[in-house]
């Protein structure tokens, strides 16, 4: 899906995976249902001629590398092993008129009596590009014959359309059976019904013990009705419904649970109201706790360039995707697509954009600093650790989180224009296969030739923005590189200014997403933001100033996303310490952006943070963004309100919504698993696996662009806009982008650390270019003695303690702790400690920290 800069202020952009045979599809009015037919027998023609073959094999045709033969009365073929795409080896038939509006009935007899079970393909489409599908369907075949039968309903008049058996895309040799090929008019169409479980809809994975508890009843009822919880057959609380209407979102009409005064942990909770009862839930402390760390390993099993150790992530092992080895032409040495340039570029590594094996600068930007805005952000509370994502640079000293960062990053710095040539500075926006891949096809089997394509000002503040964040977040860990980061954001920011206007292309969408972008105001105010925070320059701070998204009111209902990123700017000059004269007015901005989410959840009658009329491609993720906004807040104000938002957010992530069901890959007892990806294949695949656990599914997307969505959900009310189908990619789709804000919201539930009885005054009482003096006070506000005391506080970059008195101060990459000696261990109510140290400086500026805790609490 592409879209032009007229649609920016209304719904964010977002590209379209899909194979090469389906690139007309998103105009396409196709109605496909995959669901099998009734008994009864269709009534109109036969369209296929021999679908019996009695009489041979003509009229079917084969590609060359497979020969037809009849064999038990049945059409027979051998299908060659080591082909990449489904359409590499096809078995059709031509000439197969379709009536528009006609429902057909479309059934077989298939088997693989050797090399089996095999999932294949079968079309009803256009012959010729762009081979509009009309039907597809992935039955399974096995060494027993089977029937499968499927309807369809042509959205267009065609004399001439093709039945294809699509059968490649196999490592290994096969034999493929087929008999009784039927294709009738007259037959009654599928109405997709979801089954969307009880009606009583909770969040599934569970509830923190002190945070609100809310579920939602669908019911025709329009008066209160009572509710139970029960917890091993006891009921534990009781209630009254409370009334809210017709959802709008949804279509449904509504009532609102609240049972949040209770606290008790335990599992298996169930909620029952008008007769129905829920699926099973937890209370407890410990819900969110692995929902961080599984959401950040997600992107070990997304990477290019490196084989993905079946050790670490045990049924995901593989070989390394593009790096040159046969059949694939790598990522070594990518030649420009003709007429862009007459270079090559290194660009191996980095993350997979999505399902498919495109790499791209501005999806690749926002998902790698809310990676590193996630660590930032929690720096001072020693969260992100140095193994906790078992990764192959656990060890090594860096936490995980920052290793992982730290590829895509390296990939980013690689599409950069070397000195010397056109552009030099600018960042080439993106890199994919020349043509459209098909389903599954693993990364080191995809034989495509890979292209860099044009360079764009958007992917080049891009990489501004996050080299420059890079720069200050690596530093303790590796000053080289973030030298190095540094060097490349100055070079990419004045090569923007000298280059402001160079847009993506919106038609260059073969092989790969267009992700145009006709407005980068928005990534200029990003870029300038972290370039001020890493150098404190005042030619940033300017720029920063003079942009109108800074004082403009950027929190859009649906969400920032990679296409608006002022957001982005706004949050990190609310939250990393910063000298800006107005940044008391930038953290209020922040507060005013989540009162309105909040208002917006409180209206919803799901809890949902977002509620615009339709639903956007992504929503899941945008849904996430918001509460990534009330998380800030929470942060900046403690105020307890933001916290309950982000809680009640989830909810609908985790269940509560229309469809009943988790959009996270293993979370809750019904979770998406077939998200669209190539090599998360098991739906079509049984030897592939599903997604790994942690893995955010796009959610509903009012616009239903692939075919499988178009035919089921035709007509769909916003929540109901979705599918859990490996080929709905325009609602079932994972991406490196979708998963970044679940991983921030999951690190934030683990540290969102509570008010302590403290205040500390942090004074610098001197700086000069080599080093600085700071006093610290811990004033213990409280009514009772603090006995033992531990504070921790992080630097902006890479400053470090080197001497130090009154306390016993240690350092790990940019965080310091000070803990207690024993002459001042006990801080009396009311009373201080004083301690001091001298540091060493670091490039950039040297803010005062924000972030204290005392004891794991945070002070004023």
């Amino acid at each position: 899906m592409t879209r032009t800069s007229q649609s920016r202020s209304t719904a964010p952009r977002r590209r379209v995976t899909r194979p090469s045979l389906w690139l007309a599809l998103a105009t396409a009015a196709t109605m496909v249902t995959l669901t099998p037919l009734p008994a009864a027998a269709a009534d109109g023609p036969e369209q296929i001629v021999n679908g019996t073959f009695e009489s041979g094999t003509a009229p079917w045709w084969g590609t060359s590398n497979t020969t037809l033969e009849i064999e038990d009365g049945r059409l027979c073929a051998d299908v060659p092993g080591g082909t990449a795409n489904p359409w590499d080896v096809i078995i059709g038939q031509d000439g197969i008129p379709l009536v528009k509006d006609e429902t057909y009935a479309f059934s077989f007899s298939g088997a693989a009596p050797q090399g089996g079970p095999r999932t294949v393909k079968a079309l009803v489409q256009l012959p010729v590009d762009p081979y509009t599908q009309y039907l597809s369907a992935t039955p399974e075949l096995n060494a027993t014959a089977a029937d499968h039968r499927f309807t369809f309903t042509s959205p267009v008049d065609l004399p001439g359309a093709q039945v294809a058996f699509q059968l490649g895309g196999s490592a290994t040799p096969w034999r493929f059976c087929v008999d009784d090929v039927s294709l009738k008019g007259g037959a009654e169409p599928e109405v997709y019904e979801p089954d969307t479980g009880p009606r009583v809809r909770v969040n599934m994975v569970g509830y923190l013990p002190t945070g609100p508890k809310g579920a939602t009843l669908v019911t025709e009822k329009t008066e209160a009705v009572g509710w139970t919880l029960k917890r091993d057959g006891e009921v534990v609380a009781e209630g009254d419904t409370a009334p809210r209407g017709v959802d709008a979102s949804s279509g449904q009409n509504v009532h609102s649970i609240d049972f949040g005064r209770v606290t008790t942990p335990g599992t298996g909770y169930t909620l029952s109201a008008d007769g129905e009862t829920s699926r099973p839930f937890d209370i407890g402390a410990d819900v969110y706790d692995e929902l961080g760390t599984d959401a950040l390993k997600f992107y070990y099993t997304q990477r290019s360039g490196i084989e993905i150790l079946d050790t670490l992530r045990p049924g995901y092992g593989r070989p390394a995707g593009h790096v040159g080895v046969a059949p694939n032409r790598g990522d070594i040495e990518v030649p420009c697509k003709p007429g862009v340039c007459d270079y090559t570029l290194n660009v191996k590594g980095g993350w997979y954009d999505a399902g498919d094996h495109g790499k791209y600068v501005v999806n690749g930007g926002i998902s790698v600093h809310q990676l590193m805005a996630t660590f930032e952000r929690s720096k001072a509370d020693g969260l992100h650790g140095d193994g906790d994502l078992n990764i192959p640079e656990s060890g090594n000293g860096v936490p995980d989180i920052l290793d992982e960062a730290r590829w895509e990053q390296e990939f980013l710095l690689s599409m950069q224009v070397p000195d010397g040539r056109t552009h030099a500075g600018m960042a080439h926006h993106k890199i994919h296969d020349a043509n459209w891949t098909g389903l599954p096809l693993m990364p080191h089997l995809d034989p495509q030739q890979r292209e860099l394509h044009a360079v764009s000002t958007a992917a080049t503040l891009n990489l501004a923005a996050t080299a420059a964040q890079a720069a200050r977040v690596f530093a303790p860990y590796d000053a080289a590189f973030a030298a190095r980061n540094l060097a490349a954001a100055r070079k990419a920011w004045a090569a923007a200014k000298a280059d402001p206007a160079r847009y993506a292309d919106p038609a260059d969408g073969t092989g790969g997403g267009t992700y145009d972008d006709g407005d980068v105001t928005d990534e200029f105010y990003w870029a300038a933001a972290e370039l001020y925070l890493s150098t404190g320059e005042k030619e940033f701070s300017d720029h920063v100033l003079a942009s109108p998204h800074h004082t403009a009111d950027i929190w859009r209902e649906r969400g920032f996303d990679w296409g608006h990123t002022a957001q982005l700017g706004r949050l990190q000059l609310a939250t990393v310490p910063n000298a800006l004269p107005d940044r008391a007015r930038v953290r209020r901005s922040v507060l005013e952006g989540a009162d309105t989410y909040l208002a917006v959840q409180k209206a919803h009658p799901y809890g949902v943070p977002y509620g615009p009329g339709d639903y956007d491609w992504g929503s899941s993720h945008l849904v996430l963004n918001n509460m990534v906004v009330m998380a800030v807040a929470h942060d900046i104000s403690g105020e307890a309100k933001y916290h309950e938002g982000v809680l009640e957010g989830l909810d609908y992530i985790f269940g509560r919504n229309a469809l009943n069901q988790s959009y996270v890959t293993g979370y809750g007892e019904v979770a998406s698993k077939n998200q669209h990806s190539r090599w998360y294949a098991h739906q079509i695949d049984p030897s592939l696996p599903n997604p790994p656990r942690g893995t955010l599914a796009g959610g509903p997307n009012s616009a239903i662009q692939d075919p499988v969505a178009q035919a089921k959900l035709k007509g769909c009310k916003p929540q109901f806009c979705y599918i859990d189908d490996i080929e709905s990619w325009a609602t079932n789709e994972l991406t490196i982008n979708w998963n970044a804000p679940l991983a921030w919201i999951g690190s934030y539930l683990t540290t969102p650390a509570r008010p302590g009885t403290c205040k500390v005054v942090y004074t610098g009482h001197g700086q000069w270019p080599e080093g600085f003096n700071t006093q610290v006070t811990v004033t213990n506000t409280g009514t009772e003695a603090i006995d033992g005391w531990s504070l921790s506080w992080s630097f902006l970059g890479g400053q470090t303690v080197r001497r130090h008195w009154s306390a016993d101060l240690s350092q790990e990459g940019a965080t310091v702790t000070a803990r207690n000696l024993a002459w001042n261990k006990v801080i009396k109510p009311g009373g201080s400690v004083t301690f001091g140290f001298i540091g060493a400086e670091a490039p950039g500026p040297n803010p005062k920290p924000e972030r204290l805790l005392l004891n794991g609490t945070l002070c004023t």
